[in-house]
């Protein structure tokens, strides 16, 4: 009987209707503990954050102030020399180079150009590269057999698949495909875990948050004790970003589209990181003066001048950020090269544990 009263008294509460402090943007956030994923939204950053043609108020700055330019370019340069030395040298003790597999489901423009890219790296530092190229029409079981020859095949020691693919596939069942040794993408549940939990160490740190470190490591820009705020919470690049500057020991909060006042928020930031994916959703009266600014968006915006006839910018308003800044990446030319870079070099990594070579 006492069962039964704690029941009685149970289902009012579930049932009740959610307050409108628990409803943002239409959807509901339930207070009580139910599976997680049920709480998973998705951040409608363009239909919440928009900005008029003029630009808002800007903190005080000296007309000739300037950040500096933070090149991702010259740095990848730099890293991917050093990577082709040490294939050269792979090559003359053992034979063998890194292999890198690519597994690309569907024809998006975006996608194409940065497998495109990857194969240029690939070839410039002396790797292996093998593409699988699935129309948009297959079936998840052959996404999942290619990656499976792929994790067999001894000759590749990264593989990955080239996201986002087209909403209709299972993304999370097929990256568990995935072998952990050759997830040089860093985004397999295990890798992200061992990002999270102290004293553990991931067999690959996701690639654009990693080339964002590098970025800041080899600026000189301190992190330990910083207060840094990441805009987005992909599990791309959000995510492991947070992850990331937390195990190097920054004061670290994220923003997204159901918070309140980010603006408030990212003018705490002594260190930035702008991944939402909206074009100048960051105005110059978000920064503090004197941030560090990494800009991951890439956003194609139309400009009938260009050859293509579009241009590419950034999550940030690059003219109104370059006068509060201290520093500040490019788009493009900034976080993008560095990713690239991070990737070749995972899979130099995992192609050293192979061969035990480390």
């Amino acid at each position: 009987m006492v069962g039964m009263r704690m029941i009685r008294r149970v289902v009012p509460l579930l049932s009740r209707p959610l307050s409108t402090t628990q409803i943002r943007n239409g959807s509901r956030i339930p207070k009580s503990s139910p599976p997680l994923v049920s709480l998973d939204l998705p951040d409608e950053w363009s239909s919440n954050f928009t900005h008029s043609d003029s630009p808002p108020p800007s903190p005080k700055y000296t007309d000739n102030a300037t950040a500096r330019i933070i090149d991702g370019i010259s740095e990848a340069e730099q890293i991917r020399a050093s990577i082709a030395v040490e294939v050269s040298r792979m090559k003359e003790s053992t034979g063998k180079v890194p292999g890198l597999a690519v597994v690309l489901v569907g024809q998006r423009q975006d996608s194409l150009a940065y497998v495109r890219k990857k194969i240029m790296a690939c070839h410039e530092v002396g790797f292996r590269f093998s593409l699988a190229e699935l129309p948009e029409s297959c079936t998840e079981e052959e996404i999942c057999d290619a990656l499976s020859n792929y994790n067999k095949d001894a000759s590749i020691h990264g593989i990955l698949v080239q996201l986002p693919l087209p909403q209709h596939f299972d993304e999370g069942k097929i990256l568990n495909v995935l072998s952990l040794e050759k997830d040089v993408d860093g985004f397999h549940p295990l890798n992200i875990g061992n990002l999270a939990i102290q004293g553990r160490e991931p067999l690959f740190i996701p690639c654009t948050p990693k080339g964002c470190i590098e970025l800041l490591l080899r600026s000189d820009v301190e992190i330990a004790g910083k207060r840094a705020v990441v805009i987005g919470r992909s599990n791309i690049v959000g995510l492991p970003a947070f992850l990331l500057l937390q195990r190097h020991h920054a004061t670290v909060s994220i923003v997204h589209a159901y918070s309140e006042n980010p603006e408030m928020i990212t003018r705490e930031a002594d260190i930035l990181v702008a991944a939402a994916g909206v074009p100048n959703l960051v105005r110059g009266s978000w920064l503090k003066p004197g941030a560090v600014v990494l800009d991951v968006g890439i956003n194609p915006i139309e400009d009938l001048e260009s050859e293509n006839g579009y241009r590419l910018i950034g999550d940030v308003c690059f003219d109104e950020a370059v006068k509060i800044a201290s520093a500040i990446t490019p788009v493009p030319g900034g976080v993008g090269p560095m990713t690239v870079a991070m990737l070749l070099q995972n899979t130099l990594e995992a192609a050293k544990r192979a061969l035990h070579l480390t």
